[in-house]
């Protein structure tokens, strides 16, 4: 593996799986875990090395970068990601969904100058969220077992493959340049582990954080497949990650 490579899979997010809903603590066998053994010695890996190596570097790019330069950085990826939620929008039948998505990514791209500001979502244009996994959820694939993964944190394997697909209709896996690619690569995952560093004091308060992360996101899957149809018990128990 080339040396870049290496450096970007150490700033891939470790925790994206906790952008989800409440932790139930109990120790029952889950049967969406099947491989729980070899998941939580993953899990073990990935949190000394986020101990190590990505906590310190959020920690420092929250120490230089400021609150108002963040959000043009986190505005930027929105948008250079967002052709991703428009086909997946199209692929899922949502006609009207994706339309207004397109015009969102139009509008922030020029007038918003390339992304760095959001003029779109003033506009009613609001930010929606839809992957592979998530279409092929829609299309009643099974989520099949959860895997924690080395490096990259946790996924279904219905949520992995969707990944691989993903990587197809972002315009970021375009750009020629490997140091330039992988740069954004790294900036994007250290601000969204920035942006995770809220959520570390419940994550470490629960009775037992691989077990908050996986039924986190378990949910938080199930959450974005249904579009947010819910009932109101869990709704009750969801976190809203929009207020971070």
């Amino acid at each position: 593996m080339k040396s870049s490579t290496t450096v970007v899979l150490f700033f891939i997010l470790i925790a994206s799986g906790t952008s989800g809903c409440s932790y139930q603590g109990s120790l029952a066998p889950d049967e969406n875990d099947p491989y729980e053994e070899i998941n939580r010695s993953l899990y073990n890996f990935n949190e000394n090395l986020d101990n190590v190596v990505l906590e310190p570097v959020a920690d420092s790019y929250d120490l230089i970068l400021p609150e108002v330069l963040q959000t043009g950085v986190q505005n930027f990826f929105n948008n250079a990601n967002y052709p991703i939620t428009i086909t997946n929008q199209l692929l899922q039948g949502k006609l009207s969904d994706s339309l207004e998505g397109l015009l969102r990514f139009t509008i922030n791209t020029t007038i918003g100058l390339g992304g760095l500001f959001d003029p779109a979502s003033n506009m009613g244009f609001l930010l929606k969220d839809e992957d592979f996994g998530q279409t092929l959820g829609v299309w009643g694939f099974d989520q099949g077992p959860y895997l924690m993964s080395p490096i990259l944190g946790p996924y279904t394997l219905r949520h992995a493959f969707g990944d691989l697909v993903d990587n197809v209709f972002s315009p970021l896996s375009y750009i020629d340049d490997t140091l330039t690619k992988y740069s954004f690569k790294i900036i994007e995952k250290v601000q969204d582990r920035s942006d995770l560093s809220v959520l570390e004091d419940e994550l470490y308060s629960s009775f037992d954080p691989y077990q908050y992360i996986r039924d986190s996101y378990i949910q938080n899957r199930k959450y974005k497949i249904e579009d947010g149809l819910i009932n109101d018990d869990l709704e009750d128990d969801l976190i809203d990650f929009d207020d971070f």
